[in-house]
Parts: C-alpha cells; structure tokens; sequence
C-alpha cells in the first residue's frame, strides 16, 4: 500500500474515533443533565484531544518536534476550520439545495462543508502541525 494512501486511511479511521468520543460524551453528558452549551464544549474538547493524540501518534507518526507547538497549531487549524471555514462553505452551498427537501436543505451544506474541512484538516495537519522533520 502506497504510503500517501495508508496515511489517509489512518486519518479517516481518527476522524471516526474522535467522533464517536465526540458523541458519545455528549450523550452521556446531556443524559446526565449537564446544559447543551457545556456539554457540547466538554464533548468536542475531548474529541479534539482524541484526535490530536491519534493524528500526531497514529495518523501522522510524528515522533519529533515541539508537542506545545504542534497542539497550538492544531487547535488554531481546527478551531478556525470548524468556526470560520465551515460556516463560509455553508453559506456558499446554501443556494444548490434551494428547492429539496427541508432536511436536505439543512444537512446538504453541513455535508458539504464537512467535506472541505475534512480536505482542510488533512492538507494543513499533515504539512503544518505534523510535518515530517527535514533532513539535515
């Protein structure tokens, strides 16, 4: 298997992994009774460490470089890439699903962006936050 490609698999295989941490905690959390704000922030946070920790470990195997400044990039890049570049994306796609089903109008451009975001987090993790270490 090409080494491009294992790397995508593994990256798809975190990004199921945090996910699910993502929503199982959220559950368990709003079950609890815990507010849908704390909750959701609580959930993500942990989803967003899962996956820090499997993309620098499993997906990207870095093994060197600077931890603090790779979990700084990776917050910026996530953090921007779920609050700016999504919601742009979803305001650009909007207008295609005009006309569909209402539950299509929503989730279509959600889907959407998800799909630039997932193509954002790969390009920028795998050439910024997780680089591999130049040869000397």
């Amino acid at each position: 298997m090409r080494p491009g490609l294992a790397t995508k698999i593994r990256f798809g295989l975190v990004g199921i992994a945090n996910t699910l941490v993502d929503l199982v905690a959220y559950t368990l959390l709003s079950l609890a009774g815990v507010p849908m704000f704390v909750a959701n922030l609580l959930s993500t946070s942990a989803g967003m460490a899962c996956s820090f920790t499997l993309n620098r470990s499993f997906t990207f195997r870095a093994r060197t470089g600077d931890v603090k400044s790779q979990a700084a990039l990776f917050l910026l890049v996530t953090a921007f890439g779920l609050w700016v570049v999504q919601p742009i994306v979803i305001s650009l796609v909007t207008g295609a699903f005009e006309g569909t089903h209402p539950v299509v109008a929503v989730v279509g451009p959600k889907l959407s962006a998800l799909v630039f975001n997932l193509v954002w987090n790969y390009t920028l993790y795998s050439r910024l936050v997780f680089r591999p270490k130049e040869a000397a």
